[in-house]
């Protein structure tokens, strides 16, 4: 049905979202997001523990579940919210897609692009919405520098140096452990090789690596590589880490004119970008909420987001992590 105007006057019910797993980026920014956006509605969250369970769902009013496997049973729960550590997540997310709920998965999707491709596949055979919560994209931002790009504004790009790196955590924390899929390159690294795939597109060459874990923590804390561009010749180079101190920006030098993006990774909502001297700022933008509502919309559609760019992340990732052993 719809109005004189050709608006719809059909109400899409909204999408009723599970999470599996209360870690923090969970209960700090996503569950907050899921309960604001009037496009999904918040109806489980499942631990391990049931206190654990019921601590993080009494705030929303949603239902605690006991284990992964009874949230993925439940006939109420439409799609799955998975952050759970990086070497459960190919696990989880077959077995929700299995399941027949879409899936929001915490990056990276899985540690291997085989796996990675294989969960596209299943979720496009079964018309399911996989994305993986890259959320930085979403923001506007971004998009911008891409227009900038592509006008040439910059003239022509003669490099792309981005870097992602956060202070030391607290002993003990789940990215210090091999065993989960710790370490900079799948926690921080995601993020500026990511950068560079959105702005650059995929033809990236890697030509060098380097993985170390100079504070002695178990799994490499810092990481730097070195990219080419073919199409363009634009070299980019990209530095992550767990052990130092906060940076993320990305900065784009052409031939012409350079652009430095401060906040480039995790803005706050009331950030206002500014991305030339002299330019108009850009409006601040909530990339949480924008990626709930990009989920949302994919779920409805019952389609994949961003398949491509995810999958040569996953090769581009394994190729640097390929070289750490035997450096060390």
């Amino acid at each position: 049905m719809h109005d004189d105007r050709g608006r719809s006057l059909v109400t899409e019910a909204p999408l009723r979202v599970g999470v599996l797993g209360c870690a923090d980026i969970a209960r700090r920014r996503m569950l907050p997001a899921f309960a604001a956006c009037p496009a999904t509605r918040l109806v489980a969250v499942a631990s391990r523990d049931a206190r654990t369970a019921q601590e993080t769902a009494r705030p929303y009013g949603c239902r605690a579940i006991t284990g992964y496997e009874a949230l993925l049973a439940e006939p109420t729960v439409d799609a799955v919210y998975i952050p759970v550590p990086a070497a459960l997540h190919a696990r989880w997310t077959r077995a929700a897609l299995e399941a027949g709920k879409h899936v929001l998965a915490e990056k990276p999707l899985t540690l291997e692009p085989t796996t990675t491709a294989e969960l596209f596949a299943l979720a496009a055979r079964r018309r399911l919405a996989l994305m993986e919560n890259v959320m930085f994209v979403q923001h506007p931002q971004h998009e911008a520098v891409r227009k900038l790009i592509a006008d040439r504004a910059l003239g022509e790009l003669r490099t792309l140096h981005a870097q992602f790196t956060v202070p030391r955590r607290p002993p003990g924390d789940i990215r210090y452990r091999a065993d989960l899929g710790g370490g900079a390159l799948w926690d921080t690294g995601v993020y500026p090789l990511r950068a560079a795939l959105h702005l650059l597109g995929p033809d990236l060459t890697l030509l060098a690596s380097h993985l170390s874990d100079p504070g002695g923590l178990g799994v490499p804390t810092a990481g730097t590589a070195l990219f080419l561009h073919a199409a363009t010749s634009t070299t980019v180079t990209l530095a992550f880490g767990l052990d130092h101190a906060y940076r993320s920006e990305y900065t784009l030098t052409g031939s012409q004119a350079t652009l430095d993006l401060s906040h480039a990774f995790t803005p706050q909502a009331t950030h206002v970008p500014r991305l030339l001297p002299g330019s108009p700022p850009l409006p601040p933008a909530d990339q949480v909420a924008l990626s709930v509502a990009a989920f949302a919309a994919a779920a409805a559609q019952g389609r994949v987001v961003a398949e491509g760019a995810t999958v040569r992340q996953a090769e581009l990732l394994a190729q640097i992590a390929a070289g750490y052993p035997a450096a060390r």
